[in-house]
C-alpha cells in the first residue's frame, strides 16, 4: 500500500513538471542544448520579415499637426484647439477625444471649409501625404504630421498584467506586446496562443505557436488594431497549484484517521 502510494505521488509530481520545450520562446534545435557548443559573434539564421503597415479604419482617433509660413490668423487648420501638440495629454482617454480627429464610420475626417477627406484603408503615411496634398491648396509650403493615437490590444490569461494596452506606435511585434504584459506566467502554454483579430463588422480567430522561431516569418507577427490575445495556462497548472495543498489536506485526513484507529483499539 505504501509503495503504490509512493508511486502513484511520484507519477503525479514528474507529469506536473514544467520541461524547457514547453518554456523557451522561439526555438530551433536549440533546447537543453550545452552553451559552449553555440557559435557566438555569427549570424546563425536569418528571416524576411513580413511587410505590414496598418491602415486606417472607423473609430480610429489620429492626431493632424499643420505648420506652415501662412500666419495662424488666416490658417484654418490651426481651428482646432491643441490639435495633437502635446502627446502627454494622450493618455488620457478625454484628451484624445477633444484633441484628435475620429475617423467616421464611413472613413472619413473632417476638417474646416476643406470638409470630408476619405482616408479609410490608407497607412498613416499615406493618410498624412493625402492631407498634405490638400493643404497646399490653402496654406504656404505647409508640413503635416499624422499619428494614430489610440492603437490598442488586450491581454488576458496567463500574463503577469491582464488589460488593455494604448500605444502611439503602430508598429508592434507580438513578442514586445506580451513584453509591455509584464511576459508570461511560469503556466503559460506558449505553444497555443488564440488571437482573436477585430475588423470592421468581422472578427477572425486563429492560433499562434511562440515556442517555434519560424513564427518570426508568420503575417500574424505584428500586431493589429483591437487584436484580443488569450494565454491558455498549461495542463500542468492544477498540479502546480493546488497539488500540495490537497497532498497536505490528505496526509492530515490519513493522518487523523490512523490516530483515530490507534486510539480506539
Amino acid at each position: 500500500m505504501k509503495q503504490l502510494l509512493l508511486i502513484s505521488i511520484s507519477v503525479i509530481f514528474i507529469s506536473s513538471c514544467v520541461v524547457n520545450k514547453k518554456y523557451q520562446y522561439l526555438q530551433h534545435d536549440d533546447v537543453n542544448i550545452k552553451a559552449e557548443t553555440v557559435v557566438k559573434d555569427s549570424v546563425l539564421r536569418t528571416y524576411d520579415l513580413s511587410d505590414f503597415e496598418y491602415k486606417l479604419q472607423p473609430e480610429d482617433i489620429i492626431s493632424v499637426k499643420f505648420y506652415s509660413l501662412t500666419p495662424q490668423e488666416f490658417n484654418f487648420f490651426a481651428l482646432k484647439e491643441g490639435n495633437g501638440n502635446n502627446f502627454n495629454q494622450f493618455q488620457n482617454g478625454a484628451a484624445i477625444l477633444v484633441n484628435g480627429y475620429l475617423i467616421d464610420e464611413n472613413g472619413e475626417v473632417e476638417f474646416p471649409v476643406v470638409g470630408k477627406v476619405n482616408i479609410n484603408g490608407l497607412s498613416v503615411y499615406d493618410a498624412q501625404n493625402k492631407i498634405l496634398k490638400i493643404a497646399k491648396q490653402y496654406l504656404e509650403n505647409p508640413v503635416v504630421e499624422v499619428r494614430l493615437l489610440n492603437f490598442r490590444f488586450t491581454l488576458l490569461g496567463e500574463v503577469k498584467k491582464e488589460g488593455t494596452i494604448g500605444s502611439l506606435n503602430n508598429r508592434i511585434t507580438m513578442l514586445e506586446a506580451i513584453g509591455l504584459a509584464g511576459g508570461f506566467t511560469d503556466y503559460a502554454d506558449k505553444s497555443n496562443i488564440k488571437v482573436i483579430r477585430q475588423g470592421t463588422n468581422k472578427a477572425e480567430i486563429y492560433y499562434l505557436d511562440l515556442l517555434d522561431e519560424r513564427f518570426i516569418n508568420s503575417p500574424y507577427y505584428y500586431m493589429n488594431q483591437n487584436d484580443v490575445i488569450i494565454v491558455p495556462p498549461l495542463k500542468q497548472r492544477p498540479y502546480q497549484i493546488y497539488f500540495g495543498k490537497n497532498m497536505a489536506l490528505v496526509i492530515s485526513s490519513v493522518s487523523l484517521l490512523l490516530l483515530v484507529i490507534n486510539l480506539s483499539k
